[in-house]
């Protein structure tokens, strides 16, 4: 409201009572999700606030957590890259000139991947379960999760002669493979159900001891019957999923475009 008063004394309508959703910051009359102008004065919509309070801005973190600068959200689409975008990093050389887009409509913050060389990764603040081609991000390795679904039965030997190999576990239904920076694959690691792995750069099943951006124990993968889930196991630099379609942000979420890490505040 302005000065306590129902209706705005410029055009007569009723202002948006406040906490109720983003209002126009010239004469307070409530904004439809996603409109560019305000319907009572006309003015375009210079800063989107959700809840009616709260102002969006990124964060710029050093690798220690610091904050080095703040860009607040100044529309409903913001785009971060190394040229031509609204919020620029022309040093960052692992940034794509167009990289990532951020959308806030209302209460919904979303972040997409524009199609990037190298990705935008979102780092999990809980247990996330894997979708076949999911990348993840564990310390500086990017590892890809598949799934191989079930083999069938081999068929019975002519002669009745068993074969030699080990038979627990008696089916791999998923993989793990690190991925070198052209794509190749490097080393794998299979999955089956029941069976839990830990990553790490000291220990657990799967370690990485050249990889000083890994914790100790950093990740693990758990199976859930035929599903697996990926837990940051109070890693330093977090577990990153790389974005496929649009992921929803709140505040406080952490996400990585080029060698940049972003964090969302609603302030």
């Amino acid at each position: 409201m302005v000065g306590g008063l129902p209706f705005c004394p410029q055009c007569g309508q009723r202002l948006a009572v406040p906490g109720t959703g983003p209002a126009c910051a010239h004469c307070g009359s409530p904004i439809a999700s996603r409109a560019k102008f305000c319907a009572a004065c006309g003015r375009p919509v210079a800063a989107i606030q959700t809840g009616g309070a709260h102002q969006v801005s990124l964060v710029l973190l050093d690798e220690g957590g610091k904050i080095l600068n703040r860009y607040p959200i100044t529309g409903e689409e913001t785009t971060v890259g190394r040229e031509d975008a609204g919020i620029a990093f022309p040093d960052d050389a692992f940034l794509s000139p167009l990289h990532a887009q951020i959308s806030v409509h209302g209460e919904e913050i979303q972040v997409r991947d524009l199609g990037s060389r190298n990705g935008t990764w979102f780092f999990i603040a809980e247990p996330h379960r894997l979708l076949d081609g999911d990348l993840l991000l564990i310390g500086s390795q990017v590892i890809r999760f598949r799934r191989l679904g079930y083999p069938g039965p081999h068929p019975p030997e002519r002669d009745a002669t068993r074969r030699m190999g080990s038979l627990i576990p008696s089916a791999d239904i998923a993989s793990l493979t690190q991925l070198r920076a052209d794509g190749s694959a490097r080393d794998t690691i299979h999955l089956s159900p029941g069976r839990h792995v830990t990553i790490g750069r000291d220990e657990g099943d799967w370690i990485f001891p050249y990889d000083p951006s890994m914790s100790g124990t950093h990740a693990q993968i758990r199976s859930e019957d035929a599903d697996f889930v990926i837990l940051d196991a109070g890693s330093r630099n977090g577990v990153g999923v790389s974005v496929r379609g649009e992921i929803p942000l709140k505040h406080g979420s952490r996400f990585l475009v080029g060698d940049k890490m972003l964090r969302v505040e609603l302030s």
